[in-house]
């Protein structure tokens, strides 16, 4: 392998997965999204900037631009005339619901790089806003724990984010 292949194969393997479970959401099937994915980190290799802290953010953004890419391919394609007749309209929605689902799997990735205690702590608090006093019951821990837990959880978020390249 060259070295340019090497460095297709490291992306690949280390983003690949994540990137066909997004595409995957978005386009609904496993060859499409495979397909998408292996574009987007061709695309990448050549145009990725120097710095490595935002490639997975690069990869993510360049992946949701070859879906609505496709999805306006497909749009300007000849094709039976809708009840609706708001095509367009179907395509914002279509693209929100892309940056929606690209939203989720950035926020589930970041929830990934806690560990479980913060991880269950932040979502018992803040996802199925549970009081501290119920939060602590379920969890076993002492309500003053479970604020802990929180606290240093949102500050590992904020760092898992960043490292995701998530703008705030």
């Amino acid at each position: 392998m060259s070295m340019d292949e090497d460095a297709v194969a490291a992306i690949y393997r280390d983003h690949g997965a994540a990137l066909r479970r997004f595409a995957r959401g978005a386009v609904g099937s496993d060859e499409q999204a495979e397909d998408i994915v292996q574009e987007a980190i061709i695309r990448v290799w050549r145009h990725a900037p120097e710095a490595t802290a935002g490639l997975r953010a690069y990869l993510y953004r360049t992946v949701r631009n070859l879906i609505v890419d496709q999805h306006r391919q497909r749009a300007r394609r000849p094709h039976t005339v809708t009840l609706t007749g708001m095509d367009g309209f179907d395509a914002a929605l279509d693209a929100e619901r892309i940056d929606e689902l690209l939203d989720r799997v950035v926020m589930e990735e970041a929830l990934m790089r806690l560990t479980h205690e913060h991880r269950e702590a932040l979502v018992a608090m803040h996802y199925r806003r549970l009081s501290v006093a119920e939060a602590a019951a379920e969890l076993g821990v002492p309500a003053g724990t479970v604020k802990s837990r929180c606290f240093y959880a949102l500050k590992a978020l904020r760092v898992a984010l960043d490292e995701l390249g998530v703008e705030r």
